[in-house]
């Protein structure tokens, strides 16, 4: 039911010089899905990572913060398992997460600080390590195949998702070609306040772990940092950055400034890349059928902006008259209203629905006609803007309707 997106094109997807794919079938919850994903690193590559705000947040995510401290942003591989989350798991958790690391790492003859971890799937049930580490083997084995792959990367890291997400771009400046490639998994408990559930995007730039930080916050503030599903952060939300510096020609192909000559088209190329990502989850949700894009304008700060914008994504008054096609858009006002804007002025906000002025001067448009509100709703991608009449500020988050199988999604998971 995934509202406009569809699989990726294998052909679509570029090779990343400078690493290699593997993925397994290791029986983590159910057998025969492929739910384990290894990346391997040449060395000198180099990972940033933005994780949840979640204060339950799994083991994985503490290992790897930890280990991109002491790598000093050095990476040579990283394992994702789907199936369990290895949340809630308290110490033991945090030994399994490091000994899935320590496995890999031997198996590598690599630091076992530079290997990451993740994890994603049913919270609060210990992690199979067993099966894990048997299924790394075979991982391996079809890393021995390169740089292809990433659609079987794609998939080994999906959960309620009902299809893969993966994307590509490439970047010609310079004199030189660069290719960025990224997967993302998420579909419910999707909030991020910070970056999707799971997320990787590999270039083969040479960029300084500093500048890679940088961009990092930069890119996710605009890209998993403004969707919404149901408004539930997740434990285990973790977004990697990985430039693996292949396409290097030597200390003057470094990019570590934003002055490098090739830093510019790189940046909004990532960025591009991110929002495509981000973007297919929201399209994804669990029994989406709407897309919607919601546009704050005229707020007085971007974080005002951003408030009024996810008071409307998280109401599901609104998310369900979407689903219904029905342009209750009262409900859209009232979630401004109570965005927590204590001296908003509301004879100064204005509300379109794409084209349609719906609603202005506190109250309804006086062309204003519900069968042109109609129109707009029966549509699969809608936009939602609201002039707020405070300031120059403005942000845009992406959410999806709800609907019936939302709740059926959630109620049957674990069975």
């Amino acid at each position: 039911m995934a509202a406009g997106l569809q699989a990726p094109k294998p052909d679509e997807l570029l090779a990343v010089n400078g690493m290699r794919i593997g993925t397994a079938r290791a029986g983590i919850r159910k057998p025969g899905k492929r739910d384990l994903l290894v990346l391997q690193f040449d060395p000198g590559s180099v990972a940033a990572g933005v994780f949840t705000r979640n204060r339950f947040c799994a083991a994985p995510v503490h290992i790897c913060r930890k280990h991109l401290r002491d790598s000093q942003a050095l990476i040579r591989a990283l394992v994702v398992n789907t199936g369990n989350a290895n949340a809630g798991t308290g110490q033991a958790g945090l030994m399994l997460a490091q000994e899935t690391c320590d496995h890999l790492a031997s198996m590598l003859q690599v630091p076992s600080s530079q290997v990451l971890p993740m994890s994603t799937g049913v919270i609060l049930e210990p992690l199979p390590l067993d099966r894990l580490i048997a299924g790394l083997p075979e991982a391996l084995e079809a890393a021995e195949l390169g740089t292809e792959g990433w659609l079987e990367a794609a998939e080994a890291i999906m959960t309620t998702d009902t299809l893969p997400k993966a994307a590509s771009v490439a970047v010609e400046t310079g004199g030189k070609r660069y290719h960025l490639s990224g997967i993302a998994k998420g579909a419910g408990m999707i909030r991020p306040n910070m970056g999707t559930m799971l997320a990787v995007m590999v270039c083969d730039a040479a960029i300084s772990p500093g500048l890679l930080s940088h961009w990092l916050q930069a890119i996710n503030a605009q890209s998993f940092n403004r969707i919404t599903v149901d408004g539930d952060t997740s434990t285990n939300d973790s977004f990697l950055l990985v430039s693996t510096g292949a396409q290097s020609s030597g200390p003057a192909s470094l990019i570590d400034s934003e002055s490098h000559p090739d830093a510019a088209a790189l940046k909004q190329a990532m960025l591009q890349l991110a929002q495509r990502l981000a973007q297919a989850i929201v399209r994804d949700g669990e029994g989406a059928t709407k897309f919607i894009t919601i546009r704050v304008e005229q707020a007085a700060s971007e974080t005002e902006a951003a408030q009024v914008a996810y008071a409307i994504a998280h109401s599901p008054l609104v998310k369900t008259a979407f689903f219904a096609s029905d342009p209750n858009l009262g409900r859209i006002l009232c979630a401004v209203g109570y965005a927590g804007i204590d001296d908003l002025a509301v004879q100064n906000v204005d509300l379109f629905l794409d084209g349609v002025h719906v609603a202005t001067q506190g109250g309804r448009h006086p062309d204003y006609r519900e069968e042109d509100g109609q129109a707009v709703m029966q549509q699969q991608d809608i936009t939602v803007r609201v002039s707020l009449g405070r300031g120059e500020a403005q942000t845009t988050v992406w959410t999806c309707d709800f609907s019936h199988d939302y709740v059926s999604i959630n109620a049957d998971y674990r069975s």
